[in-house]
């Protein structure tokens, strides 16, 4: 099971290293939240997390 972990990168470095948090994110699991002027704008997450949040808000009614 891949060690689940987060860190936090701003959209500049973001642009530096995609390559390696994009293979974090698969490989380990990892979860990278994006921010702007230190306030947190998007997250990096593994797919099958975001498929359960995306099935979640499929289903919640109060979404549509």
């Amino acid at each position: 099971m891949p060690e689940n972990t987060s860190e936090e990168i701003g959209i500049r470095e973001l642009r530096a290293r995609l390559g390696d948090v994009v293979n974090d994110t698969a490989v380990r699991g990892a979860i990278t939240y994006i921010t702007s002027y230190g306030r947190r704008v998007a997250a990096i997450v593994p797919v099958p997390d975001a498929e359960v949040l995306e099935a979640q808000r499929q289903g919640d009614p109060a979404e549509s």
